[in-house]
């Protein structure tokens, strides 16, 4: 598999020279200054991958080219959004970047309500506990019928983090869950909104009258507008699955496991409507067998996260280690290795999956300089991505 690493920019702390020295062969980046829906030109593609190139790189995935609200509640801009889309796919096509990354979740992207929780070796992770985002849900948000969506036993723990949490606490947890992780993702929010609770309640009322089959019809039109595209130009658009894959703010979810991904990828049903295989966010599901899925979809998987979970029945689950937790990373990798050397068999010119290490504990040094978006520290990463290159060298040494 093609190692790549996810790099947020020019502005971004990490500097390219540096990933050439331990072991990246390809970048997954994004332009991060357009605006979400506006096109990106050309030019704009050129330009970062010359800069990504002059450093003995190549740009190998878009993550992410974003859609918009509009698109996925099927508002009035859509139709012009969708053009939009189109013009930037092409225009990726024409320049050689052929995989692109994108998630089809309503207004949120991942959750965590804990960024940097610490463990047991001193090291810190993202972490989501389920009674806080319940009492950010039902006593934050107060989202009418909140109460309606969680057990009596959650309810519980809901009242007493009430009656326990600090004004500390409660903007600690707004900012984790809907300005620092959605601000360097999606956009929807940023850290230079003054009422982020207001515009992200705004947000969510948009969503009012939409269920999961009105959601998996905007997909629908969506891909059915962009696929022809994507299918002209060689370009694989790789859908995102949810992360958590479980209901959330009263929000659907159209990517949350086996039957919900089969949906998607006959819905329309060509090779360039792909899946981004994202081990940890299906491991944090219960319902879901990852190495299963992974063989279940690896003809129709263009990108592959490497990381893993440790989720329990009560729905909260913390980063693991990249060989642990649950999500199997030794039989995943050991799958998406067989399916390349299938592809490269058939004479497929894009057999190369890509994959990237994600979501690396914050340890070192790191800890004190701490500069990074959550989730994209340098020597985490870097030491996930040492474990997985020896795990990819063992498997194609002795599987292969």
């Amino acid at each position: 598999m093609e190692k790549t690493w996810r790099w947020f920019g020019p502005g971004d702390p990490i500097q390219l020279n540096w990933l050439k020295q331990i072991g990246v062969e390809g970048i997954v980046t994004a332009l991060h200054a357009v605006t979400n829906g506006e096109i990106w030109t050309q030019g704009m593609i050129e330009d970062l991958k010359k800069n990504i190139e002059k450093h003995g790189l190549h740009w190998s995935v878009v993550e992410s080219l974003p859609v918009t609200e509009d698109i996925k509640t099927g508002g009035p801009g859509r139709d012009r959004l969708i053009d939009n889309y189109r013009t930037s796919l092409t225009n990726l096509g024409k320049a050689g970047v052929h995989t692109v990354c994108y998630n089809f979740m309503p207004v949120i992207d991942w959750i965590r309500t804990d960024l940097y929780k610490e463990n047991r070796d001193g090291s810190r992770s993202l972490f989501f506990n389920y009674a806080r985002f319940a009492y950010f849900d039902c006593c934050i948000l107060e989202r009418e019928g909140a109460r309606n969506d969680y057990s009596a036993r959650v309810l519980e723990q809901v009242e007493n983090i009430c009656s326990t949490i600090t004004p500390e606490e409660k903007e600690e947890l707004i900012f984790n869950i809907i300005v620092k992780t959605q601000g360097f993702v999606n956009g929807n929010i940023t850290e230079k909104d003054k009422h982020p609770v207001v515009l992200f309640k705004k947000l969510l009322s948009r969503y009012r009258d939409i269920d999961k089959d009105r959601l998996r019809e905007n997909f629908r039109y969506f891909m059915n507008a962009v696929a022809p595209i994507a299918h002209e130009y060689g370009v694989n658009l790789c859908i995102h699955p949810d992360d958590p894959p479980f209901p959330v703010l009263g929000l659907p979810r159209i990517v949350t496991g086996k039957e919900d991904i089969d949906w998607l990828l006959k819905a329309v049903d060509i090779h360039e409507n792909g899946l981004t295989f994202c081990a940890g966010s299906l491991s944090s599901g219960l319902q879901n067998d990852v190495p299963e899925l992974a063989r279940h979809f690896a003809e129709r998987t263009h990108f592959v996260h490497l990381r893993s979970t440790q989720a329990d029945p009560d729905r909260n689950f913390t980063e693991a280690g990249h060989l642990a937790g649950r999500a199997g990373l030794l039989d995943v990798i050991r799958i998406f290795e067989l399916e390349q050397e299938r592809r490269k068999k058939a004479g497929m010119k894009d057999f190369l999956i890509p994959m990237r290490p994600d979501h690396g504990a914050l340890i070192l040094s790191d800890i004190e300089h701490n500069v990074y978006n959550p989730g994209y520290s340098f020597y985490g990463r870097m030491k996930a991505l040492s474990e997985l290159s020896g795990a990819m060298a063992a498997i194609r040494h002795f599987c292969i």
